[in-house]
């Protein structure tokens, strides 16, 4: 039979769609067979095709197990390629089809068959009864094939694969306006919270509000027009925040020379520089383990350096009383963050050993803030090299969180 039943077998109806798409269906393999298909051979590696339209499936109206059910189907032909030339007709049971999709009950399957048809993916090809089987002749070659027909899935194939890569270009635009989005929140929120723990002036609660009413609702499936409305607030609002930090920090802060304008941690104690280790040069400078660094005095009490950096005191065994329990412990708790004697050798012919100690206090107190310590010292020890270090900052970073 060149057209085989049509309409659905019982109470189903056909569609005018489903009418037109057999019609059209069935001109376009007669092109086909003649050979005036031209460039669209409608063949298509079924698996490819499968895995084309489950990323396209959202073009179609068609959810995921929908997808499945197809995909058993197309798993009882016997070919690699689907040709749909002609008829590609499987005539599974519903127990067959339950098994291959994994136990989806045959009434779920029904309304996914359904879906499918709608959806122009298979026709409907049924028997007088409604029943699924073929026919043979003596040689076992199939006459009529009563079932679903696969040829509209293989017909489709150029338009499948073009829907598909519409579909992952579409993803890739969300993935990067949701990296984008994502990026500027903690941008933003960083900033505020620096902005906040230094005490600078500005609307910093405001802008927190602000940033509160953008954070909220980023689902997994948001639109990619509203990811691009909320890219465009965050980057008005992180403009704003940027300038009003820019406006809050002073000229010297601006200049970034932080070695000509060191803000000294006052103290009424009298103790004000570091007792030199060492042994004092005629040029200033100080000799330490075969080391010549430049002498630096400190604004600060070896007392109250303890008092912002405790954590020091659990490297030595009866308290840091000098100067010298201090590069004692200081050497030990070293050792201990990881650092290695050739940065920790550097970073003291750098910066000179006081400094050098002081920077390892810190970072004890930073603890965990800071992932690689070794690291840490060895980018404060190029700076130094460079003259573009001071370790007051960090000092009063840590007295102020303290405060």
């Amino acid at each position: 039979m060149e057209h085989i039943a049509t309409t659905p077998f019982g109470g189903g109806r056909i569609t005018a769609r489903q009418f037109q798409r057999q019609r059209e269906t069935a001109g376009r393999q007669e092109k086909l067979r003649a050979g005036e298909g031209g460039n669209d051979t409608g063949r298509a590696d079924k698996w490819q095709l499968m895995r084309a339209l489950t990323e396209a499936r959202a073009a179609y109206g068609i959810g995921d197990r929908a997808i499945s059910v197809l995909e058993a189907l197309v798993s009882f032909t016997t070919t690699r390629e689907l040709d749909g030339s002609a008829p590609i007709i499987v005539f599974p049971s519903n127990r067959e089809l339950s098994v291959r999709t994994r136990g989806i009950s045959p009434a779920t399957i029904r309304r996914h068959l359904a879906a499918l048809v709608e959806a122009g993916m298979i026709f409907r090809r049924d028997s007088a009864n409604g029943k699924r089987f073929c026919r043979r002749d003596d040689n076992g070659v199939i006459e009529d094939a009563f079932g679903f027909d696969l040829a509209p899935l293989a017909l489709r194939a150029t338009e499948i694969l073009e829907a598909a890569e519409a579909a992952r270009a579409e993803e890739r635009a969300i993935r990067a306006l949701r990296s984008e989005v994502t990026l500027h929140q903690r941008d933003i929120t960083k900033i505020i919270a620096c902005a906040l723990e230094e005490g600078r002036a500005g609307d910093w609660l405001d802008f927190k509000a602000r940033l509160a009413t953008m954070t909220t609702g980023l689902g997994r499936r948001m639109r990619r027009d509203l990811l691009a409305w909320r890219r465009d607030k965050l980057i008005t609002l992180r403009a704003e925040v940027e300038n009003a930090y820019l406006s809050s920090l002073s000229e010297r802060e601006m200049s970034g020379n932080e070695l000509q304008n060191e803000q000294h941690i006052q103290n009424t104690n009298t103790d004000h520089s570091f007792e030199l280790n060492g042994q004092e040069n005629t040029d200033g400078s100080v000799t330490i383990s075969n080391l010549t660094v430049p002498e630096q005095k400190m604004a600060i009490s070896l007392d109250r350096l303890t008092r912002i950096c405790p954590q020091i005191a659990d490297y030595t065994k009866d308290g840091i009383r000098s100067w010298n329990d201090f590069f004692a412990a200081a050497d030990l708790a070293r050792s201990m963050l990881g650092i290695t004697p050739d940065a920790w050798r550097k970073a003291k012919a750098a910066m000179g050993e006081q400094t050098a100690a002081v920077v390892i206090t810190v970072l004890l107190e930073r603890g965990e803030a800071v992932r690689s310590p070794g690291g840490y010292l060895r980018n404060l020890t190029e700076k130094a090299q460079r003259a573009a270090f001071s370790i007051y900052p960090m000092l009063q970073a840590l007295e102020r969180s303290r405060a």
